[in-house]
């Protein structure tokens, strides 16, 4: 995997890469905790909405979809290109 940290949002469909941290605070914060983004969580891009928004990730085994927004929020490491 790749070094380089960019942010969830821009992780392509088919790509993993592990959750590095966070960049939104109090309630959204726990929230991205709760469905298990905490460091070291490896995520992969599943699908695009036609309109690109929301996103559907793989996160422990669940599928969650996030808006950009909330994905542009949270740090990651891995294979974005």
């Amino acid at each position: 995997m790749d070094d380089k940290v960019t942010t969830l949002n821009l992780l392509k469909e088919g790509n993993t890469a592990r959750v590095d941290g966070l960049l939104s605070v109090g309630s959204m914060r726990r929230r991205l905790q709760d469905i298990g983004l905490i460091e070291g969580t490896t995520v992969q891009c599943l699908q695009r909405s036609p309109a690109g928004d929301p996103v559907a990730y793989l996160i422990r085994g669940a599928v969650i979809a996030l808006r950009a927004e909330d994905a542009s929020q949270i740090l990651v490491r891995g294979e974005c290109s």
